[in-house]
């Protein structure tokens, strides 16, 4: 009896591990992936099973609905057609031609009027943040994928309860894997005051559990349609260097103005809508700003049609003519991302990585080590920062486009998370970016020591590291 049984559950876990190849091989990004998954779930189907129920994802479908009902947040979108680009040109082939892929990818368009201001680490990140959200009158939108019940959250608490006493509506997204030590006593707080706050995986479908690989890592405040920030910080004392681990925290945000405020917003709209199935009532009508920036924001996530995350990397370096500088605490490209890098390395443009030499992910931060031989042997300059940790993703092409966001040099921030990135077409941006990179590799050194030179652990752990890159 127990053996026909035990042959009956061998039998059933055969035809599963069957089922999940041909599930691979149909969804797989890369022959290399499916070639991978296939030989995983039928050699050990106990384990593989489990794997690809929680990893193998490449898509977001149940989003990618929510996204089609909420189209008419988009067609919103359509009365920033007058705040077009105004300095940029619809040439393919010229100079701004780069510009057109953008817009393709971000399914939105670059606008004229706009202020950018840049902030630096995270005093200067929160102090703008909560006086932007003291000046509120209608509403404050936030999305972080970490939320910390700390001094710097509790700080936000209490601001925001303050702003709800007063009659603003207050809508708070976090990510549940993120801010999975935020307190129910933080959150009961916060409904208590009629903050509305909302865990962006409360997903619908069952299946959707095995799905917490996708993350919701998006950095965003919004503040009356006005006002918006993007850029790498969270809500924890860390981002202010009080962590004894870090020290000091090296970080980016950009306040916005304009136009493309409203970009933002539909970004924090479309995700709440998947969250909640509300559909906000939002001012749509931002005034221009000085001193005219054009600007675009692109929201690479899962449920995209191509791969935006990448090809946001891509599109960037490629249309570098002089050079590319890059801010990031990891490097982990895809294929296509590194391709990019070496031929722009190798057609004499300047590209320089900087990235943390402290780490946070032991994992992420020893597959790095796997790709810096190659990269220099292109002409890329690696720099490791060791003034604290560096947390900022920043990108800097040639004098006149920056971009700063959530998005990480690594597979997982281009492929399996929510992000975003303002994209800034401005000298004025581009020369406060080159000033704040230059100050920061100050605080650097170029890595020159071949991957044979290094300690054994580091000589084998970074390329068994690097098998991990298509989830890192």
């Amino acid at each position: 009896m127990l053996s026909a049984l035990g042959t009956l559950l061998t039998t059933l876990l055969e035809l599963a591990a069957v089922f999940f190849v041909i599930k691979a091989v149909r969804s797989a990004r890369t022959p290399q992936g499916a070639l991978g998954w296939s030989v995983f779930l039928l050699a050990a189907p106990y384990l593989a099973i489990p794997a690809y129920l929680y990893l193998g994802h490449a898509r977001f479908p149940g989003y990618v609905s929510r996204r089609r009902a909420s189209s008419a947040l988009v067609r919103k979108l359509d009365q920033l057609r007058h705040y077009h680009r105004e300095s940029a040109t619809d040439d393919p082939n010229g100079p701004l031609g780069r510009v057109v892929a953008f817009e393709q990818m971000a399914r939105m368009p670059l606008v004229s009027g706009n202020a950018a201001e840049l902030l630096i680490d995270g005093e200067a990140t929160f102090e703008a943040i909560f006086r932007a959200i003291d000046r509120a009158r209608r509403y404050v939108l936030i999305a972080f994928y970490i939320i910390r019940d700390d001094a710097v959250g509790q700080e936000l608490k209490r601001r925001v309860v303050a702003k709800a006493a007063q009659g603003v509506e207050v809508r708070i997204l976090y990510d549940a894997l993120g801010s999975s030590a935020l307190s129910g006593s933080y959150l009961e707080e916060l409904r208590a005051a009629d903050v509305a706050i909302e865990n962006f995986h409360h997903l619908r479908r069952p299946h959707s559990r095995f799905q917490r690989n996708f993350r919701n890592h998006r950095k965003i405040v919004v503040v009356d349609g006005t006002v918006a920030f993007v850029g790498g910080h969270n809500v924890g004392d860390e981002y202010l260097g009080r962590s004894p681990r870090f020290g000091h925290w090296r970080d980016t945000q950009v306040k916005l103005e304009g136009p493309v405020v409203a970009e933002v917003q539909l970004v924090f709209a479309e995700d709440w809508h998947w969250a909640t199935d509300e559909s906000l009532d939002l001012d749509w009508n931002p005034e221009r700003a000085a001193p005219n920036v054009d600007a675009l924001v692109v929201a690479p996530g899962p449920a995209d049609a191509m791969e935006t995350g990448s090809l946001f990397f891509c599109n960037a370096i490629g249309s570098a003519r002089r050079r590319i500088w890059i801010a990031s605490p990891y490097f982990v490209p895809d294929v296509d991302i590194l391709s990019a890098l070496k031929l722009a390395a190798l057609r004499g443009v300047d590209v320089r990585i900087l990235v943390a030499d402290r780490r946070d992910h032991l994992l992420v931060w020893l597959a790095a080590f796997a790709y810096f031989d190659e990269v220099r042997g292109a002409g890329i300059t690696v720099l490791r920062y060791t003034n604290g940790f560096l947390h900022q993703k920043v990108l800097l092409v040639d004098d006149d486009l920056a971009a700063v966001g959530s998005v990480n040099l690594d597979n997982r921030s281009c492929r399996l998370n929510f992000e975003i990135a303002a994209i800034l077409f401005d000298p004025r941006v581009a020369a406060r970016v080159q000033d704040m990179l230059e100050a920061d590799f100050r605080h650097s050194y170029p890595y020159e020591t071949p991957l044979d030179m290094t300690p054994w652990w580091l000589r084998y752990g970074a390329p068994l590291a690097r098998l991990f890159a298509p989830i890192l």
